[in-house]
């Protein structure tokens, strides 16, 4: 990568496209996280097990993968503001139906619904990125709008657990549902159309599309390392709080200032490891942040009773590697499509780490054991070790794509 390609400033517009991409991308990562934090008051309202629960954040993530895979051959031949809104609406609907769930059967439906929509939002969103910024600054670009991440940790979570242990846990479904139908206005008056890659596409049909995506070898390299990034960065996220509550004995109201701590956190570390990556090479940023990941997850992973300020800073160590590899991942692998595939590459991409994601979770429900509602979980540490592995051959796969990607800039410059 260039080290020395010089600092453009972004204009009005491109600001204003970062952050309501950010704020979208807050709204559904929110709605997918909000799962995670709520997972030990879900797990004993409907007295579900941990296999259960397992399947309700898989649900969403299966469903979310299906309906990429679906999409993946139309998602260029539309103008990408309209696929946005298309699909942002049916996840308005879907959060909403969430928030009606009353059983178990009923919450599985709604995820299933919300996923089917919300899913395929990240790739677009990814897709419009990609389109109006290059390569070099992309990595501020991604650090900025990961930063969603961060914030629904800071914001979102502990303002949905304060206002679930108020009204219920189906609450947060609907002020998730009142930002995004905000967020959804804003796109539709201020937004301009994203058409520029209606040129390029030649009189293909969708299938031929989705396959001559499928089918270039530099895209599977691509969508393999996001498979094995997605397994291995998901299989703790859905019993966090269960594991904080039964194992390190932190309280329920303790547990809005754990994610709080953690999210500005990330909020801090998500622009300067993106502007860092614009200016070093990518792939080194990655793998350092992976071994570091590696090492606090196998530490955090066996921890029994332990102070609430030293599960915060152990927490904070461990985002810091999770965090840190997520922007010159997501920054490579923007690299790696040519424009008129982008939208499809995008979402097969994202498909795959959403179903990746939905197997993460039910592999880890049935890794997980608990004899009743309050005790420990147990084999935890084992989710740890597994992470480990898998995050050891995430780093092999990541140096091919960025190969790739190097390759790619070489011949540009050729």
């Amino acid at each position: 990568m260039k080290k020395d390609t010089p600092k453009i400033p972004f204009t009005s517009y491109q600001k204003f496209v970062i952050f309501i991409l950010a704020v979208t991308l807050f709204s559904v990562m929110l709605d997918f996280m909000v799962m995670s934090p709520l997972g030990d008051m879900l797990m004993k309202s409907l007295s579900m097990k941990p296999s259960q629960f397992g399947l309700a954040v898989s649900a969403y993530a299966f469903s979310a993968g299906i309906s990429g895979l679906l999409t993946a051959g139309f998602a260029d031949r539309f103008d990408r503001k309209k696929l946005l809104l298309f699909f942002y609406i049916g996840f308005i609907i879907g959060t909403v139906l969430c928030s009606l769930a009353t059983t178990y059967p009923l919450l599985i439906a709604a995820r299933v619904i919300t996923g089917l929509f919300g899913g395929v939002i990240g790739s677009i969103s990814m897709a419009i990125v990609t389109d109006l910024f290059d390569i070099h600054h992309r990595g501020r670009v991604m650090g900025f709008i990961q930063m969603a991440f961060g914030a629904s940790q800071v914001l979102g979570i502990p303002i949905s657990i304060y206002i679930a242990n108020h009204w219920g846990w189906q609450a947060p479904f609907v002020m998730v549902a009142v930002l995004a139908a905000i967020v959804w206005v804003l796109i539709m008056l201020k937004m301009q159309p994203v058409t520029r890659h209606l040129a390029l596409q030649g009189n293909r049909n969708a299938f031929s599309h989705l396959f001559h995506t499928i089918s270039k070898k530099n895209y599977r390299v691509a969508f393999s390392a996001t498979a094995l990034l997605s397994i291995g960065g998901f299989m703790m996220m859905p019993f966090s709080s269960a594991f904080s509550i039964n194992n390190l004995h932190i309280t329920a109201a303790q547990l809005p200032t754990l994610f709080m701590v953690s999210g500005v956190s990330s909020l801090v570390i998500m622009p300067i490891i993106g502007k860092f990556s614009d200016k070093v090479d990518k792939f080194k940023l990655f793998a350092i942040a992976s071994l570091w990941m590696m090492i606090m997850v196998v530490i955090y992973t066996h921890l029994s009773v332990t102070p609430l300020w030293l599960v915060i800073v152990l927490n904070v160590l461990m985002m810091m590697g999770i965090m840190s590899r997520m922007v010159p991942s997501q920054a490579l692998m923007t690299g790696i499509p040519d424009m008129q595939d982008r939208g499809a590459f995008m979402s097969i991409n994202s498909s795959l780490q959403q179903i990746s994601g939905g197997v993460a979770a039910a592999v880890a429900g049935m890794i997980v054991v608990q004899k009743d509602k309050f005790s420990p979980l147990e084999h935890y540490s084992t989710l740890g070790y597994v992470m480990v592995g898998i995050s050891a051959v995430g780093i092999f796969l990541l140096y091919r794509v960025s190969v790739v990607v190097k390759k790619k800039l070489q011949e540009k410059v050729v």
